[in-house]
């Protein structure tokens, strides 16, 4: 495809879409659902079909050398399609948000003022490695009124491919509009520059991927960005922490999956409890086959575990990995200082018995998850009844933290009179 080429497909695709989101506008709640759920029926018939495309990525994906967390990403079984097809039903089963009343007030000369929810209209979503995300940005979008674009990585080309092709047959055995969710069908990387240069077709860009990625689509986008960046998640240990709780949730919210955004990259540990934790804490980790870099009083605290020395930079990195940094503070100030200082803004952790010091945490933490006592994994639309999410959002504008149905709506007012003029 060349460049004049590309130009051209993907301002089709973006005027397609943009037709696709009017007609969208006014299809029934009950249409969506039909659709939704069509899809992942279609997900468990033809998943034959959908592992033999996936195979080939997990393939292409060895030999380029890529490296297990992102293969642990792009792998699709029976048990994730199922998966899959549960998030999908989960999705057609929360009411339906298009014209929704979000507020009312009657005004004191009869005007009846409604604050009503409506779809944002074109969304552009680009994301890397995982297929399964594939589905469920379609099905939120479109669940929401949306038109979506979707823009995956070229490591999972094939799955991506087969997935597209069963949401627009789905699509057109329901009557919805054949473009409402369309995959783009280029690995080329000049496409996602194209689509970033067309705000009049398309009204937000979402990425959902690496910090280069995030960054590239930000710097480059003439319309709003919905931000999904890093996670570098931490978890404090309190001096009035319960450390076998600690343990626990310190191995879960680490080791339970290492490639993932709401997976904890760094451990604080406040000094006071810092001899007895830190061995006990340490231990597990290693026992779970990580890699610990620590400050200079963690590896003093732990001469019978081997600590690698942490630099600055390891308290910024998103390892993505069975790595993890290590500080040790002496109050809860200083922890809370040095989190939001090293954070992404993702998701902390503080485990404490002191119910003053969970609240000056969460209160104090600049991220969009606070976990008091539980595990960073647990920051997950899914997992806190949202259903399924586009991404977990570290902006604060117009979402903050799991994005679902609700999120990618916005509002318009709708004014009811009987002849009311303006004095």
């Amino acid at each position: 495809m060349t460049m004049e080429n590309l130009s051209e497909y993907c301002l089709r695709v973006a005027k397609d879409a943009k037709k696709a989101s009017r007609a969208l506008a006014a299809v029934s709640g009950a249409k969506k659902n039909e659709w939704i759920n069509l899809c992942a029926d279609k997900l468990l018939e033809r998943k034959d079909e959908i592992l033999a495309e996936n195979a080939k990525d997990l393939e292409a994906a060895r030999q380029s050398g890529l490296k297990a967390s992102m293969i642990d990403r792009l792998t699709l079984s029976e048990k994730t399609l199922r998966e899959m097809a549960t998030a999908l039903r989960e999705i057609a089963a929360f009411p339906d948000p298009i014209g929704a009343t979000i507020g009312s007030t009657i005004r004191p000369n009869g005007l009846e003022v409604q604050k009503v929810r409506t779809p944002i209209g074109v969304v552009f979503f680009v994301y890397e490695s995982r297929p399964n995300v594939t589905t469920d940005a379609a099905a939120i979008c479109v669940k929401s009124g949306n038109a979506v674009v979707l823009r995956g990585g070229k490591e999972a080309f094939h799955s991506n491919t087969i997935l597209g092709r069963v949401l627009a047959d789905a699509a057109r055995e329901v009557g919805l509009p054949e473009c409402a969710a369309q995959l783009l069908n280029t690995t080329d990387r000049n496409a996602v520059d194209e689509f970033l240069r067309l705000p009049q077709y398309v009204d937000v860009a979402i990425p959902r991927g690496g910090e280069a990625l995030v960054k590239r689509v930000t710097e480059n986008a003439q319309m709003p960005v919905i931000k999904h960046f890093a996670g570098n998640c931490h978890l404090y240990v309190d001096k009035d922490a319960d450390l076998n709780v600690a343990e626990k949730v310190l191995v879960n919210s680490k080791c339970q999956r290492l490639g993932t955004c709401n997976t904890v990259e760094s451990l604080v540990v406040h000094s006071d409890v810092a001899a007895t934790a830190l061995p006990q804490l340490l231990a597990a980790l290693k026992d779970n086959g990580v890699e610990i870099r620590g400050d200079e009083r963690t590896r003093a605290l732990a001469p019978n575990v081997d600590v690698l020395e942490a630099t600055e930079d390891d308290f910024y990195r998103e390892y993505l990995a069975a790595i993890i940094s290590v500080k040790v503070v002496d109050s809860i100030e200083e922890a809370i200082e040095h989190i939001n200082e090293h954070s992404s803004g993702h998701t902390e952790v503080i485990v404490t018995k002191d119910v003053k010091a969970s609240k000056k945490f969460a209160t104090e933490i600049d991220s969009a998850a606070v976990m008091i006592n539980a595990s960073s994994r647990l920051h997950d639309g899914g997992q806190f009844g949202l259903g399924a999410e586009i991404g977990i959002s570290t902006d604060k504008f117009h979402v903050r933290g799991p994005c679902g149905v609700d999120d990618l709506t916005s509002y318009k007012y709708v004014v009811y009179g009987d002849g009311i003029l303006r004095g």
